[in-house]
This record gives C-alpha cells, sequence and structure tokens, in this order.
C-alpha cells in the first residue's frame, strides 16, 4: 500500500462508499439484533458483532479476489456489479423471507450479526474486490475505516441518504464504473485489450455508470405510471375543507407545511371547526433484514422513528392549543400519504419538498411527485427555501 498515492486514496474512498451504500441494511441489522440486550450489553454484542462480521467479510473478500484474477470471472462480476447497481436505484422490497430471531444474551446476538452479514454481503464482497483491484491490504484498511461509520454512524447515514439521495445515484453510477472497468479488463482477453487506446477502460467505465443510472430509471418508470407534475389544484373554497393531512418527516420542510396548513387554517370562514391530521411514513425495510430480526424489533425501530418525526409537530400544535388526529404508517410515502388522506376523508394534503427542480426530481423521484399521481384530493406542496 502506498500512502502517498492519489491513486490509493481514490480506491479507498470506494471502497469506504460502496461499504456505506451496500452496508446500510447490515448496521440496522446490527442495531436490531442487540436491543433486546440489557443496557449494559448491548455495546458489547455490537463490538464483538462488529468484529465477528469484518473478520468474516475480510475472508470472502480474500477469496473473491483472488478468484476475479481466473478468466471470465472478471466478466462475470462485472454483470452482477452492474445489477447491483439498478438495484440500488430501486425502491427496497419489503417481501419476508425466513426469519432468523434477535438474540436475548451476547453471544446469540453476536452470532444474528456474524450471519446476517455473511448472507447479505455478497454484494458488498463483489463491490469491494473489483474496487481493490487484488490489493487485500487496500480492502482491510478500507473496510476498518467504514464499518465504525456504518455501525455508530448508522443513523446519521440514513439521514443523509433519505435527505439527499443523489447519494444513491452516485452509489449506483459508481458501481456502473467499476463494472464497465471490469468488463474490459477480465485476463480472458487481455491480448486484446492491451492493443487498444488507453481510453477504453475510461469509456467502458463511463458507459457502465451511464447504464446503470439509465436502466435503474427506466425499471423505475416502467413499474409506476408516468408522473405529469402539472400546476397543483386550487384548494376547494371556504367551508368545502373539513379535514388536513399534513405529512411530516421532522425536517424543516415539514414543519414549514404544518405552518401553511396552520395559516390556511386561519384563513378559512370556518377555520376551527377543521380537523388536522398528523402523519408519518416510515418506508418498509427490506426483506434481507426481515429475515434476520424479529417484527417486533421491527416494529419498535419503526415506532421510535416515527415519534422522532412526529414530535415537533406535535408541540407545535400542542403551543397553539390544537387538537390533531396522529397516524403512524410504513410503506412506499407516496402512495401511503395518499391511501390515508383517502382513508380518513381528508379535503387536503400539505406537505413538505425539498425544491429538487425538475430534472433532479425525474431522475431521483419525488415523494410528493407520487402524492399527486395517487392522492384523489389537492395537494399542497410547500418547497424548502
Amino acid at each position: 500500500m502506498d500512502f502517498t498515492s492519489p491513486g490509493f486514496w481514490i480506491a479507498v474512498g470506494q471502497i469506504i462508499l460502496i461499504d456505506i451504500l451496500l452496508g446500510g441494511d447490515n448496521a440496522v441489522v446490527i442495531a436490531l439484533a442487540c436491543r433486546k440486550l440489557p443496557p449494559e450489553q448491548r455495546r458489547l454484542g455490537i463490538v464483538w458483532g462488529v468484529v465477528g462480521a469484518v473478520g468474516a467479510r475480510i475472508v470472502l473478500i480474500f477469496f473473491a479476489v483472488q478468484l476475479l484474477a481466473l478468466p471470465y470471472l472478471k466478466a462475470i462480476g462485472a454483470l452482477l456489479l452492474l445489477w447491483i447497481g439498478v438495484k440500488l436505484m430501486l425502491p427496497e422490497d419489503d417481501s419476508k423471507h425466513g426469519r432468523l430471531e434477535g438474540g436475548t444474551t451476547v453471544w446469540s446476538a453476536v452470532r444474528t450479526v456474524i450471519i446476517a452479514d455473511v448472507v447479505m454481503s455478497l454484494d458488498n464482497v463483489i463491490a469491494v474486490a473489483a474496487a481493490a483491484h487484488g490489493d487485500i491490504g487496500l480492502v482491510i484498511f478500507g473496510i476498518l475505516v467504514s464499518v465504525p461509520i456504518i455501525v455508530w454512524g448508522s443513523k446519521f447515514v440514513l439521514l443523509l441518504i433519505d435527505r439527499f439521495p443523489l447519494v444513491i445515484v452516485l452509489g449506483a453510477a459508481l458501481l456502473g464504473w467499476i463494472a464497465g472497468d471490469m468488463l474490459v479488463g477480465d485476463v480472458a482477453w487481455k491480448g486484446w485489450r492491451d492493443a487498444q487506446p488507453a481510453w477504453l477502460g475510461r469509456a467502458a467505465a463511463l458507459a457502465g455508470a451511464l447504464f446503470v443510472v439509465a436502466a435503474g430509471k427506466l425499471i423505475v418508470l416502467r413499474r409506476r405510471k408516468a408522473v405529469v407534475v402539472a400546476a397543483l389544484p386550487a384548494a376547494p373554497a371556504g367551508g368545502a375543507i373539513r379535514r388536513v393531512l399534513v405529512a411530516t418527516d421532522g425536517s424543516p420542510g415539514a414543519a414549514r407545511a404544518l405552518d401553511q396548513a396552520l395559516d390556511l387554517r386561519r384563513q378559512l370562514r370556518d377555520g376551527e371547526q377543521v380537523e388536522l391530521h398528523l402523519l408519518n411514513v416510515q418506508r418498509a425495510m427490506s426483506g434481507d433484514i426481515a429475515s434476520f430480526v424479529t417484527a417486533s424489533s421491527i416494529e419498535d425501530y419503526h415506532r421510535e422513528r416515527a415519534e422522532l418525526a412526529l414530535a415537533p409537530a406535535r408541540q407545535r400544535l400542542a403551543a397553539a392549543g390544537l387538537a390533531c388526529r396522529e397516524h403512524q404508517r410504513v410503506g412506499e410515502p407516496g402512495r401511503t400519504i395518499a391511501a390515508v388522506a383517502a382513508a380518513e376523508g381528508c379535503n387536503l394534503i400539505v406537505m413538505g419538498a425539498r425544491g429538487l427542480g425538475t430534472h433532479t426530481a425525474a431522475l431521483l423521484g419525488s415523494v410528493a411527485a407520487a402524492t399527486l399521481e395517487h392522492a384523489g384530493v389537492p395537494v399542497m406542496v410547500v418547497r424548502d427555501a
């Protein structure tokens, strides 16, 4: 390892980003597997679980690095990596698999963490082995740096990804870039590759990155009807509004949406009769996570995050002396917001939006756009300043 080489630090950065993006589920499993432990044992379970998981992953990547040196296996790995990149851009599948219960003792929790990490890390192993270009020392260094970030900073990482989904697109593009470079670097056609221009590797990497982003977006668009975001419909006049649903995630944008809903309520002729509903929607866990922790642990996790998101809005209404009805749901946010509004008979939905812009929103998808697509009532979108 040459710590002074720019190439070394670029590769380390790639490994860290790959571990963060593909290791988020593993971090959640660690947290949930250890939540039943007494507080004094919880940290011990996390530490030993992480140590065991890191050791198992390094062994797996060592063998993967050796295998990628065989003819055609790099090409196969590149194709798998392309699919992993595309899958990263797709919404989580909340399907359930056979479940391994989280433990109530330190060692049972550690066992759950290690087994889960081994089973769930195939995509991570392939991607890191490719980014390391055969340097196992680089692999160890990158994992030792990234795993603590994933485990102890998992809440921040998940919040960052949720707040800035462009990170997911960039990560998927990185996997496509590595896959394209892998594909032309297979030893099976080394002679042909050596005879080509030097820019071929970069061109293949760029093609891989573009393919992953384009294919991922195309699959998402095919899974749902095309969304045409036109002018927002006007809210019904005066007394037509009887119930208002405010979608909140605890963000500043959600706070502004609640303020807008309260301003609207004051302006209405019979505003004091308007019934306010607060809704928080947690995205479903992937099927991988559901395989290794109990349903009750997942429910508790969602409930805790929902409570944190609802708390600022609840306090704001309490300070204003206003009552409301609260709803907590798990699912795809846009569809769920529209479904709850319909089930509760709401006349208007008020929600915040990040103000991504037309092109960015089209690339990343938008909760506001999905809500507009599915809602049967007007939707008032309050954009970030």
